[in-house]
């Protein structure tokens, strides 16, 4: 192998390892917004990764390096370009108008310097790049760079269960309302009230599909393919999950406020004490709740180290997703309510991304996911609409 096939070969390596390194770094910044004890073990099993894809990338590069240095040694000095003969004379009219020029004097350009019939025209006789596209060169990079999305995964926020059917029914128990009564001393005891149950009847649907990718498209591409529709495929089950949840958040009871005494009236008077409260809001409504300040003239939304999402309102735990998770872009919606009492998210199987190979020359992706929701608690919660007074 030449050293030129080494070179090639070394730096197809390293941006292997770099788009590999990115997708860890993504990783790990998702499993770490979950905040469980397994999300947790899982991050430090990327993290331990990264660090040695960076250790490797480091080598590579320092091998890069040396080789590049290599070829520097090998390479002919380009040959001098032979300058055409000029005549005496014109040769010392160049040189008197240059240093007319340096002087800072006027000189007129002698006719003798230019050719029969040209023109002192820059606009009409210079050399401008539509001239010459074939000797300009066009910067080409082969490592795509993933456009910024929302990354936020409601599937912890809800009441998660492990199914172990296709289908089943969860019991909830009731609030109870009632009160002991006054009994003289060696009377019966009256019956007490019975507990009431609610059956939350839950159903598996099946989430999946697959790509075929060519044996020739992974070995000519410059970038991680195969890291890169990996990465894509998680995206895609997150992104399932996020459209369940949200299908049901917002056919929770609605409710429209036009400011912050609104809010402040559902999460004191219309939702029972008893529930949790978080905020599921979409980046218009956060917008609302961002601008929003007290008589003193301070921010109601303030920084937060204990809510996972790092912002609390009203002693509520924030959490943003993007307009279209809960309607459509420019809209105000958010879900106020206990989320792990509201909803019941039936795990049976989240299926890893797979890669086999097919019949044909290449590899198949699968990828697929199989679960469950349903609203278990419709007093857990409100769906909020935001309209500013006319």
């Amino acid at each position: 192998m030449t050293l030129d096939e080494k070179l090639a070969a070394i730096r197809k390596e390293i941006d292997k390892k770099r788009a590999s390194a990115e997708a860890h770094k993504a990783e790990i910044r998702s499993l770490l917004e979950q905040d469980t004890e397994d999300a947790t073990t899982k991050a430090k099993e990327a993290r331990s990764a990264f660090d040695k894809e960076s250790a490797e990338i480091k080598d590579l590069e320092e091998k890069r390096g040396l080789y590049e240095e290599a070829l520097k040694g090998n390479e002919q000095p380009a040959p001098k370009a032979v300058a055409k003969p000029a005549t005496d004379e014109r040769r010392k009219q160049i040189n008197a108008f240059i240093r007319a020029k340096e002087l800072g004097k006027e000189m007129t350009i002698p006719a003798s310097m230019l050719r029969d019939g040209a023109s002192t025209d820059p606009t009409t006789s210079g050399i401008v790049s539509s001239d010459n596209p074939g000797t300009i060169p066009v910067d080409q990079s082969y490592i795509p760079q993933r456009e910024l999305q929302t990354v936020v995964d409601l599937k912890p926020y809800t009441h998660v269960i492990a199914a172990k059917h296709a289908q089943g029914v969860y019991p909830t128990l009731k609030n109870v309302t009632g009160v002991l009564h006054t009994v003289a001393e060696l009377e019966k005891n009256p019956a007490l009230a019975k507990p009431e149950f609610d059956k939350v009847e839950w159903k598996i649907d099946t989430y999946r599909g697959a790509i075929p990718i060519s044996q020739e498209d992974i070995d000519d591409s410059e970038a991680d393919l195969i890291s890169i529709v990996n990465e894509n495929g998680q995206q895609l089950k997150r992104n399932t999950g996020n459209a369940a949840i949200a299908t049901l958040l917002k056919g929770f009871t609605p409710k429209e406020i036009s400011d912050i005494d609104g809010l402040k009236e559902i999460n004191n008077v219309e939702l029972d004490p008893a529930y949790s409260r978080a905020l599921i809001a979409s980046q218009s409504f956060y917008n609302f709740l961002d601008t929003v300040k007290d008589g003193n003239g301070r921010y109601l939304l303030q920084d937060s180290i204990i809510s996972p999402s790092g912002k609390t309102v009203l002693g509520m735990s924030v959490v943003v997703v993007g307009d279209d998770v809960l309607g459509a872009a420019g809209e105000a919606h958010a879900f106020l309510g206990d989320l792990p009492r509201a909803v019941i998210f039936a795990d049976r199987a989240d299926l890893d991304i797979q890669w086999v190979d097919n019949d044909i020359y290449g590899k198949y992706l699968r990828a697929g996911m199989r679960f469950g929701v349903a609203i278990a608690d419709t007093k857990a919660g409100y769906f909020l609409t935001y309209s500013p007074k006319a």
